[in-house]
């Protein structure tokens, strides 16, 4: 077990001088910026080819050096390295935490720790790429058509059955990069056990041409393992009434054995399946599921895009996990970040961190940082089972923009909450096009609209930052008693993440980004950011309350009152 024991953060002098300034703080970047030449440069730094602008942060040099000292005293570095070494720093499941290690260069020299380490008696880098290089081989096998059917027909769709982690990460990544997909193949994704997601994800598909992955770790997900029978029962049906099925069990079981691979490492309970257990990719107890999108979780999405794609892909999150390993914090961007967004959320009252992607192919990335922020910092005890001492975890959400202008920025810009935003773009776009005719009225003949794009971008971070004064807003002649209504404070904290383009890599070191930042405001808080117990009693209820919504009388009796009467009326209801 990891006697790394937590620092209690509100004990600490960084901590107590950050609570002084925090009292009666009043940020003003305008004058900040007017008086200070050098604000914006010294509060951008690189990470890899992500260029991040903290500039318009609600910090100030003392902030930012109390807040360093902060990460010394509570140890980040040091808790850094206790994790990529394969310390058991997941206390509660008494596991290591080694999502880095998906990551490592088969090749690489100089890894941290070296080559061939060694953890829970597993060589982790040969276990690693033993699991990529099997799964590459099965994703070439597709890619190339040598792979079919039970028919003999090549697999044009994938469906990803998971959920979760199992889901999120393999979901959000395909979406980003679309543009890598191989021409002829298509990736669906089934995770809701609400019959009408599995049903819209098989309807029209050709049985012959569709492959399913189930992702489970240990087989036996409600969501996903239910799931898989309802496509299994129509892979069986779809294949029968094609007249490409005889009514045998031989016939179904090869069926299944062509058309269905597992992410497992349950060997037996994927062989009662129907899977051969030669077509199961398994990963290890030391990788959370919303830290496993790099595992053979990803399966699928390597089908899509490719090995070599994939490689690109795993090569930028090492990039950013080795910026965090080796650069001071002064310079450490998922460090800074993470110490901001504790400042923020300790001492400045936020609640909810906005993440604002101006990339279409990212409209999933919210939803998948959904998941990794808040089931991971979502605790109110330390690693130690003792009460946390401060507040914990954010509220992330989002929405591409410019979508989010046109629906919720109103409360970012002019509501009473404070909301931290990131704002996430990229220099090239995949498809780059022009305004053939303009609007005139502003857009002209020929405007390339990835400028028009961007524009956007830039003024959403520059009107948050500087807001509008009542003088400015008369000067432009504006009648006194709707002044008030136009007027914009400012001083709304934004960080400006840009990238040259979407690449495969640059996705990997987005997600690297925040699952560093993650770990830094666990770091702080003391908690174990790595376990997730709070979604377990929901699932084992579920079981108990099964009986009484199927119509058990004595099932429903033992409900108490609300739930009792609410599937009374769903019963009744029920045709």
């Amino acid at each position: 077990m990891n006697d790394f024991a937590p620092v209690d953060p509100t004990a600490t002098d960084a901590w107590k001088s950050l609570a002084a300034i925090a009292d009666g703080f009043s940020p003003d970047l305008r004058t900040w910026f007017d008086t200070d030449a050098a604000r914006a440069e010294r509060y951008t730094f690189q990470a890899a080819d992500l260029t991040v602008d903290l500039s318009k942060g609600l910090i100030t040099d003392e902030i930012v050096a109390h807040l360093v000292q902060l990460a010394n005293d509570v140890d980040v570095a040091g808790r850094y390295q206790a994790m990529i070494s394969g310390e058991h720093i997941n206390v509660t499941e008494d596991r290591a935490v080694l999502h880095t290690a998906l990551r490592r260069p088969k090749d690489g020299e100089g890894l941290v720790p070296p080559k061939g380490f060694v953890v829970d008696g597993q060589d982790v880098d040969a276990d690693v790429h033993a699991t990529l290089d099997k799964v590459y081989a099965f994703a070439d096998k597709v890619r190339s058509g040598e792979w079919t059917g039970v028919t003999g027909k090549r697999i044009e769709t994938v469906v990803n059955i998971g959920i979760g982690g199992s889901d999120l990460g393999p979901v959000m990544v395909y979406e980003a990069l679309k543009p890598y997909v191989q021409a002829g193949l298509e990736i669906r994704f089934v995770s809701n056990i609400d019959p009408n997601d599995v049903y819209e994800k098989t309807v029209g598909l050709d049985p012959e041409t569709t492959l399913f992955i189930v992702a489970s770790k240990t087989f036996g997900t409600l969501e996903t393992l239910t799931n898989a029978r309802l496509a299994r029962e129509w892979l069986w049906a779809e294949l029968s009434a094609a007249g490409a099925l005889d009514d045998s069990d031989e016939a179904r079981t090869g069926a299944v054995a062509k058309h269905f691979v597992a992410v497992s490492t349950a060997l037996d309970k994927v062989a009662a399946f129907g899977i051969d257990p030669e077509n199961a990719f398994g990963f290890w107890d030391w990788v959370g599921g919303r830290y496993s999108v790099d595992s053979a979780i990803g399966t699928s999405v390597v089908i899509a895009i490719g090995p070599d794609n994939w490689r690109e892909f795993l090569a930028g999150f090492h990039a950013v996990d080795e910026h965090v390993r080796t650069t001071p914090i002064e310079q450490n961007v998922p460090v800074l970040m993470g110490l901001l967004n504790v400042w923020y959320t300790n001492f400045l009252g936020a609640q909810s961190h906005a993440v604002l992607p101006y990339a279409q192919y990212l409209h999933r990335f919210p939803a998948y940082l959904q998941q990794l922020t808040m089931e991971s910092n979502g605790k109110s005890v330390r690693w130690d089972g003792s009460p946390v001492t401060t507040g914990t975890g954010e509220i992330f959400w989002g929405e591409p923009g410019t979508n989010g202008q046109h629906a919720f920025y109103q409360l970012i810009h002019q509501g009473t909450q404070l909301i931290p935003a990131d704002f996430i773009a990229v220099a090239n776009p995949a498809h780059p096009l022009k305004d053939a005719t303009g609007d005139g009225a502003g857009v002209e003949p020929g405007q390339d609209v990835h400028t028009l794009f961007m524009a956007n971008f830039f003024a959403q971070t520059k009107a948050l930052a500087f807001g509008k004064t009542a003088d400015e807003v008369r000067a432009e002649g504006t009648k006194e008693s709707v002044v008030p209504a136009r007027e914009f404070a400012g001083n709304r904290p934004t960080t400006s993440i840009l990238a040259p383009a979407l690449t495969p890599s640059v996705v990997g070191q987005l997600i690297a980004l925040y699952e560093h930042i993650v770990f830094v405001e666990g770091t702080v808080w003391g908690i174990d950011s790595f376990d997730q117990w709070g979604v377990e009693l929901g699932k084992q209820l579920a079981l108990q309350i099964t009986p009484a919504v199927a119509g058990d009388a004595a099932a429903l009796e033992s409900q108490d009152s609300s739930s009792k009467s609410l599937i009374a009326k769903y019963l009744e209801l029920r045709k």
